[in-house]
């Protein structure tokens, strides 16, 4: 059966996976979901999709072992051990170069699967900082679709196949071998965040500084895979890297990343991302309808965006930074990195609550302005009016604001020198006005006196 032909029996599935499990898996690719999920049928000896999906709803606890199937969580300690090699002599140490000694290294092992590669991560970056180092300075987030892969990751305990890959000297530094098999050093272990995320519709991580993402991608169709490097691209510090594994190439039209070393995978920031890009991560615009960079409507807001002279940024309904122009990136000194974070952890939210502009233009639908607002700042005080616009669906449904600053600065201070000027002259006037009163009495005081002398003589 050609995938491309419409399959209802199969797409009620899908749909009964994601609201009843959790688990969205239209984004994968459909030849790949197909087999996977024959497979799971044929053990059950069910021949269509119609009566799996019958099954499903009357065994719920069918989800876990069908998603075993599906999620295919294949992982190893030192896979590719040249790239491994490659990371650790050359990347890692330019990421530890590029920090101050009291900066966070945020690591960000995304499709952890059951946690081979993010233990070799630890064991790499414990080597070259030392455990106390590491300990202090490194957050190393560890995320996947599969709670029960997640869960395996967590507990860190492997048999003797899975670690035969790990050099002898660093097994017996990190692992103790007990009665269940090898287990992590629990103290280095604790220090991971674990957690369930879908990386292609959950956040991205922020402020990352090295990415590991290897061999996920290629399970997932080419648009998901754009929208996916999108978030990783948002993800990433200006300096950091993405590392995918050797099955991958990156299919991007666009430059957004470019290569440090091809051989092994590793990737930096290469080009911006345009103003479609940022709307890939929007909440329900991975529908190409909505969000075609051919359309003229998107062509117009890009331009206008691009080359308006004022500083404009906009925010998700979450109250995230989803792109900037040039002028906004030099008047809050933002960075790439600044993309996906929260407004309120930025030098804007000094100026703005997210939350509060959401919450009216929800309720009130229509743009709104802010005048005179105060900012005060290294560099000084500057005054700012700011315009508010809504950022809508087709059926109208709040995505999040279009912000635009206007720094009205010198109109404050010219206002306020007028009203000082306008102060002094009416204080002067006042005092010419005294004085022109004291000298009309002093002059009828002076001829008071001449008539009385006159009399006298």
């Amino acid at each position: 059966m050609s995938t491309s032909e419409v399959n209802p029996e199969f797409d009620a599935l899908l749909h009964y996976l994601k609201q009843n499990c959790g688990y969205d898996l239209t984004g994968y690719k459909p030849d790949s979901l197909m087999r996977r999920l024959q497979r799971r049928m044929q053990q059950l000896g069910i021949e269509n999709y119609t009566s799996y999906l019958q099954y499903l709803q009357a065994h719920p606890q069918e989800c876990a072992p069908l998603l075993d199937t599906i999620l295919i969580n294949f992982s190893g300690f030192f896979r590719d051990r040249n790239a491994w090699d490659y990371l650790a002599n050359t990347i890692i140490p330019q990421i530890i170069t590029s920090k101050q000694p009291y900066e966070r290294i945020r690591v960000w092992s995304a499709g952890c699967a059951s946690g081979q590669e993010v233990y070799t991560l630890v064991m790499l970056l414990v080597e070259i900082l030392g455990i106390e180092q590491y300990l202090q300075r490194v957050q190393l987030f560890a995320t996947d679709i599969d709670e029960v892969a997640l869960k395996q990751a967590q507990q860190g305990i492997y048999n003797e196949n899975e670690v035969a890959d790990i050099p002898t000297q660093l097994l017996s530094k990190y692992f103790e071998q007990t009665e269940q098999g090898y287990v992590f050093c629990p103290q280095l272990r604790r220090s991971i965040i674990f957690g369930r995320h879908n990386l292609a519709v959950d956040a991205p991580m922020s402020k990352i500084d090295l990415l590991v993402c290897r061999n996920v991608l290629i399970y997932f169709k080419r648009e998901t895979q754009a929208s996916i490097l999108v978030r990783f691209h948002f993800a990433l510090t200006d300096k950091g890297f993405l590392f995918l594994g050797n099955s991958e190439s990156l299919l991007n039209d666009r430059q957004i990343f470019i290569p440090v070393s091809l051989k092994h995978r590793i990737y930096t920031k290469g080009e911006k991302l345009g103003l479609d890009e940022h709307l890939l991560i929007l909440p329900q615009t991975h529908n190409r309808k909505v969000v075609d960079p051919l359309t003229t409507k998107i062509h117009i807001w890009q331009a206008a965006f691009k080359t308006s002279p004022f500083a404009q940024l906009a925010v998700s309904y979450g109250g995230c930074l989803i792109v900037a122009n040039e002028q906004a990136y030099a008047l809050f000194g933002l960075t790439n990195s600044n993309i996906g974070a929260l407004v309120r952890d930025l030098e804007i939210g000094q100026i703005v609550n997210s939350w509060a502009l959401m919450r009216q233009l929800n309720r009130d639908r229509h743009p709104f302005s802010l005048k005179n607002i105060k900012w005060v700042n290294d560099n000084g005080t500057t005054y700012l009016d700011i315009h508010i616009t809504p950022i809508l669906d087709p059926e109208g449904k709040l995505l999040g604001a279009n912000l635009t600053f206007i720094d009205v600065t010198q109109y404050i201070y010219l206002k306020d020198e007028i009203e000082r000027l306008n102060s002094t002259l009416a204080r002067v006037t006042q005092e010419l006005h005294l004085t022109k009163e004291v000298l009309n009495s002093t002059k009828q005081e002076l001829n008071n006196t001449q008539k009385e002398s006159k009399n006298i003589h």
